[in-house]
């Protein structure tokens, strides 16, 4: 199922690199979606492939609903014995902490809860207001230990659990986008499962002609919008109420979970789309913005330099951060409208 963004291909110019008619397009089915790479580069049929092994790697060795992963190990060995990891996962853990570190609203110890709710699984339900109290000591980014010398990763409290689905995503496409480079990729989009794309140089019908993206309409079907956004050699990350939900007596419960009150962010916002230089840092701040809501997280957005943002909120208003706003543009066919962020209380 498509979720987020969808491209759409309107850029125009002549091409002035060595680029194909026809995108040579692969994909697979991992990490719980379809990992796609379009790339116009001719000859580069094998990066792509190794590319789209490197997801498949990721998968296998940091999915905590696949037995057998690094993580489900580390999590199996809470409280008993520190735990011995690849590089990888290793570097993906530290990357991990520092962002928890951070106190964005992310924290890489959200197990305990995630798994009790575990929304957009068959088993998925509202848990108890005592189990939730009983699992929220065990949410600490604190309670994890790592031997940079060993190389290993120990949590000091049975039953806490490492869930990273928060991130993974993006640290995983840019792993994919600067191994794309390094063989010398220059116009290509990465695309994991369509709510984070990595894009790679700019649009293939001309050398300066950005990408020309579809920030997905959270109401309708997979194919509607909010409107266009121009963008190149950047990451655009998408995350929203729609994607996964559990609706109990009529309430709808999004999966994107809150690490201090144990259930998921209730607030004004609808989407939320994070233009960034990483795809990680889309998807880290991505929960931070949720914790927020649409006017602080706007301001938020205000303060950090590197990073801008798309709001759709639940009275169908789009707010735009400043740097956007010549780059984004309302589809006249939807039914929002853009938002003065001053007339947010």
């Amino acid at each position: 199922m498509l979720l987020g963004l969808s491209l759409v291909l309107v850029a125009c110019g002549t091409p002035k690199r060595d680029l194909r008619i026809k995108p040579y397009v692969k994909e697979a089915f991992t990490m719980g979606t379809y990992v796609k790479i379009t790339s116009y580069d001719k000859g580069h049929e094998k990066d792509v492939a190794a590319a789209l092994a490197i997801a498949k790697d990721y998968d296998k060795k940091t999915s905590v609903n696949q037995s057998g992963s690094e993580l489900d190990e580390i999590n199996d060995q809470a409280g008993i014995k520190p735990v011995k990891v690849s590089k990888a996962v290793y570097k993906l853990l530290k990357d991990a902490y520092d962002y928890s570190d951070k106190q964005t609203g992310f924290d890489m110890m959200i197990g305990a809860i995630s798994s009790l709710w575990h929304i957009g699984f068959d088993d998925a339900r509202k848990p108890s207001q005592a189990e939730i109290d009983q699992a929220l000591p065990l949410v600490s980014y604190r309670l994890i230990e790592f031997d940079d010398q060993k190389q290993t990763v120990y949590i000091t409290k049975k039953g806490a659990k490492i869930d990273l689905g928060a991130i993974t995503k993006g640290y995983v496409s840019d792993r994919m986008t600067d191994y794309l480079k390094d063989h010398g990729v220059t116009t290509a989009i990465v695309d994991l499962g369509s709510s984070s794309l990595s894009l790679i140089g700019h649009s293939h019908r001309g050398a300066e002609e950005p990408w020309t993206i579809g920030i997905k309409d959270p109401n309708k079907a997979v194919s509607a919008q909010v409107g266009l956004l121009d963008a190149q050699d950047e990451s655009v990350s998408t995350s929203g109420i729609y994607e996964r939900f559990l609706e109990v007596d009529g309430k709808i419960y999004p999966h994107l979970l809150d690490p201090k009150t144990g259930y998921p962010f209730d607030n004004d916002i609808q989407s939320v789309t994070i233009v960034s230089k990483k795809g990680v840092d889309g998807d880290a701040l991505s929960t931070t913005i949720f914790a927020l809501g649409t006017k602080k997280g706007y301001e938020f957005v205000a303060q950090h330099k590197d990073i801008e943002a798309i709001f759709v909120d639940k009275d169908n208003k789009v707010y735009v951060s400043k740097n956007l706003k010549d780059r984004f543009e309302i589809d006249k066919k939807s039914e929002y409208q853009l938002g003065n962020i001053a007339d947010l209380k």
